[in-house]
């Protein structure tokens, strides 16, 4: 009985065979790893601060009624009475229009507080305003609210009202007890502005940035902290809009100091390898002032998109200002060109002429298709086309099925593995030869380059030099039959 069990079942040896054989088949074949990222790489917040692209800018307080853009502080509050104010408005226009924060000046250089202020008899309680009982800051707050925005808040450290300015010790107690005031009253707040303006006439004063910025970290753990210096989001150096042709978001914040002269070179450009990562933010006005004057208007549509493609389209957000006028609400030219501006934009880019294109690519990490030239194609920042560690370059080929007219070229790295790319090219097949039509060396979070209007159907992106296996998560291709010559 014994000797025929023996025999008709297999052997041990012949067990072990098969389970060895089993694991084999379906054991999932191993993963290729991720790439390394490019160290400094940016942080939750700053990744969803430039996810927005687009922020809006409010300057708003007795300038808006003396016909200035920088107030001296003895202004009477008496004067600011906004007879129609409406920050709903401003909410409103802003989300049909693409912004996504707007950011207000609580307190500018005149030190005229928007909010009730406990420590400072120059504010809105002082004002006829809603009998005194008016708040600037919380009406703007229940209306991004209301719209589904963030709100950002501008607190000038420049005041020219407070007695104690030129008080170091003093000064900085007053500032950080404001700055409390709008971190603990208003909900949450998305980005805080320190500008580094001041008069030649200033009183001497050293602020304690680190105690400003580390109060902001407390209690408002996810806003993104503006400077010179950062730490979060660097100013980009002028006041036009304009973002450097290169533009790194890597920066060294030992360098630079909050108000520094002579450096706006090195804000607008940043630095390869640097240890921070401190993305550029362009901030510049509809209008020629920061504040309302009746005989401004704003600026045309080919201005607003050549600042787009000077800001966005190099690796930066845009900060535009859009100041309200005596009434308290955006003037209606300006509303105008914000749709305009919009229209503008969603004509453009809401159509991506590479979207069904046939991607192929001269290496592919590990050849996994997780890698692979198609992932540029899937609007989603978050997959990319990567090559093997030892490349610094690559070509990624688009054929686009048939012979397609564009002159745009859009671009984005995934930028939460760091920001590699330092040169590259674009061609186009064309009299049986690849042709050059653009040039550049960074790109960063998005490069948008205009070329003049070409048909091709065979497209391909040189990637020629990059601080590390390079990466790209997007290419799409655009018409712009706004600003086209």
């Amino acid at each position: 009985m014994g000797s025929r069990f023996h025999r008709s079942c297999p052997s041990m040896k012949h067990l072990l065979s098969l389970c060895c054989l089993a694991l084999i088949v379906t054991a999932p074949a191993a993963q290729t790893p991720d790439p390394l990222p490019l160290l400094p790489i940016p942080t939750a917040r700053q990744l969803a601060w430039q996810e927005q692209e687009l922020i809006l800018f409010v300057h708003f307080t007795v300038n808006t009624f003396t016909d200035r853009e920088w107030g001296d502080g003895t202004e009477d509050p008496a004067i600011f009475n906004p007879t129609d104010f409406d920050a709903r408005q401003w909410a409103r226009v802003a989300r049909e229009t693409g912004f996504q924060t707007i950011i207000l000046t609580a307190k500018h250089h005149d030190g005229f507080a928007l909010w009730p202020s406990r420590y400072t008899d120059h504010s809105v309680a002082a004002s006829p305003w809603m009998d005194g009982r008016g708040d600037v800051v919380r009406a703007l707050a229940e209306a991004v609210e209301a719209q589904g925005l963030r709100l950002g808040l501008y607190l000038s450290p420049w005041d020219r009202h407070e007695p104690t300015y030129g008080d170091t010790r003093a000064y900085n107690q007053f500032y950080l007890s404001q700055l409390r005031e709008l971190l603990t009253r208003y909900g949450p707040v998305h980005e805080v502005w320190f500008d580094g303006a001041k008069g030649a006439d200033a009183k001497d004063m050293v602020y304690d940035f680190e105690a400003f910025w580390a109060t902001v970290r407390q209690l408002q753990p996810q806003a993104v902290l503006f400077s010179d210096a950062g730490p979060d989001v660097r100013w980009i150096g002028n006041e036009h809009g304009f973002a450097g042709e290169t533009n790194w978001s890597t920066y060294d914040r030992s360098k630079v100091g909050v108000g520094m002269p002579g450096i706006s070179d090195y804000l607008n450009t940043g630095e390869e390898g640097a240890p921070d990562w401190v993305p550029g933010e362009c901030d510049v006005s509809i209008r020629p002032g920061w504040f309302w004057h009746p005989d401004e208007q704003p600026k045309t549509l080919d201005e607003l998109m050549e600042i787009y493609y000077k800001s966005v389209g190099r690796n930066c957000v845009l900060l535009l200002n859009v100041p309200p006028d005596r009434t308290g609400r955006f003037a209606e030219e300006d509303v105008a060109r914000l749709y305009a501006f919009r229209d503008a934009l969603n004509r453009i880019f809401t159509r991506d002429l590479a979207l069904h294109a046939a991607a192929s690519a001269s290496n592919v990490r590990g050849g996994d298709a997780r890698f692979g030239p198609a992932r540029v194609l899937d609007h989603d920042t978050d997959t990319y086309w990567a090559t093997d560690d030892d490349q610094t370059g690559g070509t990624l080929t688009l054929d686009l099925g048939e012979p397609t007219t564009f002159n745009v070229i859009r671009l984005q790295e995934p930028i939460q593995l760091g920001q590699r790319v330092r040169a590259y090219r674009v061609e186009i097949w064309q009299d049986g030869a690849w042709q050059p039509i653009s040039r550049g060396t960074t790109i960063g979070y998005k490069k948008l380059d205009r070329v003049p209007t070409v048909t091709a159907r065979r497209v391909r992106v040189v990637i020629e030099d990059a601080r590390a296996c390079p990466l790209l998560a997007e290419v799409g291709l655009h018409l712009d039959e706004v600003t086209a010559d």
